[in-house]
């Protein structure tokens, strides 16, 4: 199970944040701030794979002996393109590579809906950031990881806006664009 999806640019501001785990307000304030403290200072050569921090650790209820829990989160898994990063957290039943790949998925279907997404899109048009993370996940599991049924989707749902285009805003270095064509 997933528990929370967290997007940031990075500065740290969150561009998205999905709790599927009910936790106090308080409590993820603290825990956005230590994941994205941990995943920014890792370098681009690091695994990306981490143990969930201390903080989210000790408010799950522990497994009793007879009756091992295997829904507490346990693992961050996390994707950084140009100018954001992408994070999971999730329990250890779930595989850390389809984690990886359930990102690039949710990516590419970003790049698609908004053509060369860049981190404005995903400000001004959150409801679009939603509706393809609604396609994918409902209440934390996955039910979707095609790309052209979560693009077709979410244009059905017509929640796609359309950019206008502003002169000296593209999507040059800074802008994600073109994020889904490699690993980066």
């Amino acid at each position: 199970m997933i528990n929370a999806v967290l997007v940031f640019n990075n500065s740290g501001q969150p561009r998205l944040t999905k709790f599927y785990t009910q936790l106090d307000t308080s409590m993820q304030q603290r825990l956005i701030s230590e994941i994205f403290t941990l995943v920014s200072h890792r370098p681009a050569s690091a695994c990306n794979f981490l143990p969930l921090p201390p903080l989210l650790a000790s408010t799950t209820p522990a497994p009793t002996p007879n009756q091992p829990h295997n829904d507490t989160p346990s693992l961050i898994t996390y994707r950084h393109y140009a100018t954001l990063y992408f994070i999971l957290i999730s329990t250890s039943t779930e595989s850390p590579l389809a984690l990886l790949d359930l990102i690039q998925v949710f990516v590419e279907s970003l790049d698609r809906l908004f053509e060369n997404v860049c981190e404005l899109d995903l400000i001004f048009n959150f409801e679009t950031l939603h509706a393809a993370l609604g396609e994918m996940l409902v209440g934390g599991v996955v039910v979707e990881t095609s790309l052209e049924k979560v693009v077709s989707g979410v244009r059905g749902q017509g929640k796609v806006a359309k950019r206008r285009e502003t002169p000296g805003i593209g999507v040059g270095v800074e802008g994600l664009g073109a994020i889904g064509r490699g690993w980066r």
